[in-house]
């Protein structure tokens, strides 16, 4: 795989191979509560870090608390090179509603609670996710996190579904080492889902490009691949894979500043995404895609 380097411009850059894996859909129905297949889920994990993958994304509101546990017991004691990112700024409630939890109080109550589960004294990169933009001002939230950064419990901080607004804003309140928006070949834009807005990778990708700051994918293969279109479809029976590779690839090739982080419950899927990191496209092939 080709890599990518994370705060370049700080004194603890971190460089991860340019295929993360993103461990929401290891818990169960509605993103709650355990797998249905844990060995399963635990040799997902122990089968992507030992393939080369040393980036894995994850919340404490996953389950609640399921995948930073299910990352503990296969891993722990970590392997020197992976990268552990987490996501603050939200909860659930037992309904299975997502809610905001992203005052100052929530954030420190968060950063404890995946230094516990993840069994680590400092978290290589969170993500401080926007929910009910304007309830709390983003100053306050990022200020938070800039606190629990230089407290050592954080190594650095990135944003997650920010409009271009509000990272240009976080640009100049700090160091914004990474952003995590969705995005996807097919889902570029900002998209309304029941639980709230999230906001797409297109409008930010090119300012992340101008500061060298990782974008990184979410939701590439959810709500992308349904509506692709022929484009897609048809490119991936000529190649001889699938849409979900194909839309690996092309995230690959879209920016060298894409991180992608594809996730899935099945092993056999987890494999074909690897292998998406081995395919070419031409500059034909990208313009014909679009």
């Amino acid at each position: 795989m080709s890599t990518i380097t994370i705060a370049q411009h700080s004194a603890q850059p971190l460089t991860v191979n340019r295929l993360g894996y993103g461990t929401m859909r290891l818990t169960g129905p509605d993103i709650w509560g355990e797998p249905a297949d844990r060995s399963q889920a635990l040799a997902i994990l122990n089968k992507a870090v030992a393939s080369g993958v040393n980036f894995l994304d994850t919340a404490d509101y996953y389950g609640e608390d399921v995948t930073n546990r299910l990352i503990a017991e296969a891993l722990h004691p970590y392997p020197a090179d992976l990268v552990l990112c987490t996501k603050v700024g939200a909860t659930r409630r037992p309904d299975k509603s997502w809610v905001p939890f992203n005052t100052p109080e929530n954030l420190r109550t968060s950063i404890d609670n995946n230094l516990r589960t993840l069994r680590r004294e400092q978290i290589q990169l969170v993500h401080l996710r926007l929910m009910g933009h304007g309830a709390v001002p983003l100053e306050e939230q990022l200020g938070a996190m800039f606190e629990l950064q230089r407290e050592g419990k954080i190594l650095h901080v990135g944003l997650s579904n920010v409009t271009r607004e509000e990272l240009e804003t976080g640009l100049q309140l700090g160091a914004i080492a990474t952003v995590e928006n969705m995005y996807g070949y097919a889902q570029r834009t900002t998209l309304q889902l029941p639980y709230g807005v999230n906001t797409g990778g297109e409008e930010v990708l090119d300012l992340c490009e101008q500061h060298g700051i990782p974008l990184i994918p979410f939701f590439s293969l959810v709500h992308g691949l349904p509506n692709a279109g022929d484009k897609l479809t048809g490119l991936a029976q000529q190649r001889g894979v699938t849409p979900a590779q194909l839309n690996i690839a092309w995230l690959l090739h879209r920016s060298p500043w894409i991180l992608p982080i594809p996730g899935t419950s099945s092993l056999a899927h987890l494999q074909e995404n690897l292998k998406a990191t081995d395919m070419k496209l031409s500059a034909e092939e990208m313009a014909y895609l679009g």
